[in-house]
């Protein structure tokens, strides 16, 4: 049966993971029991019971998870209210070109500063990039390429050509820095929350 088109890398990865340990079982199961195939179609029952719990506990925590972590939020009012993460960071995601981008919230970055695999995933190719720029960072100073992001969206509230930089090195996650923050007319951290208001 194909696979279907829907399901994403990490999906079919993990389709793939599960189904090697299920065949590891089975094989186990039957070396084990060699001669005695009642009580192992009695044990293959209890781990296959065993297996289809904890297929269903998996899909349940992810679904608990999003639950659980804080998200971002639109408030009637037009503000962004964004909770403090489990890691001290404020996250917020927004979508750069019609693509959900994961940001990390930085006031001291002067751009938005997209990794590689970011500026990959809004349609940019890095090796086609002119890599003129410089920034200073924890790890030193890196090559940067200047890039305007055609359409930013977060919630209700919508940007054309605002300006970013394409980081040549490696970097863990992208950084929403000033070129999109300073369109906002308050940026505000209180009570564990960055307000946003327009």
């Amino acid at each position: 049966m194909p696979i279907s088109a829907s399901m994403d890398g990490d999906q079919i990865a993990r389709l793939a993971y599960l189904g090697v340990w299920g065949i590891v079982l089975v094989g186990a199961a039957l070396v084990t029991f060699r001669g005695r195939m009642g009580q192992a179609a009695q044990q293959a029952a209890i781990w296959a019971l065993i297996f289809v719990g904890f297929i269903a506990a998996y899909g349940l925590w992810e679904d608990i998870s999003q639950d659980l972590m804080p998200r971002q939020s639109v408030v009637d009012t037009g503000q962004i209210v964004v909770p403090r993460s489990a890691d001290g960071h404020y996250h917020l995601t927004l979508d750069i070109n019609d693509t959900p981008v994961s940001f990390i919230v930085d006031t001291g970055a002067s751009q938005v500063v997209l990794s590689q695999a970011d500026a990959r995933r809004i349609g940019l190719d890095p090796t086609d990039l002119s890599y003129f720029g410089s920034a200073q960072t924890a790890n030193g100073v890196v090559r940067t390429a200047a890039v305007q992001l055609d359409r930013v969206t977060l919630g209700t509230i919508n940007d054309r050509n605002v300006d970013a930089v394409v980081n040549a090195g490696v970097m863990d996650g992208s950084l929403l820095g000033m070129s999109y923050l300073g369109l906002y007319d308050r940026i505000e951290i209180s009570n564990d929350e960055l307000v946003l208001t327009r």
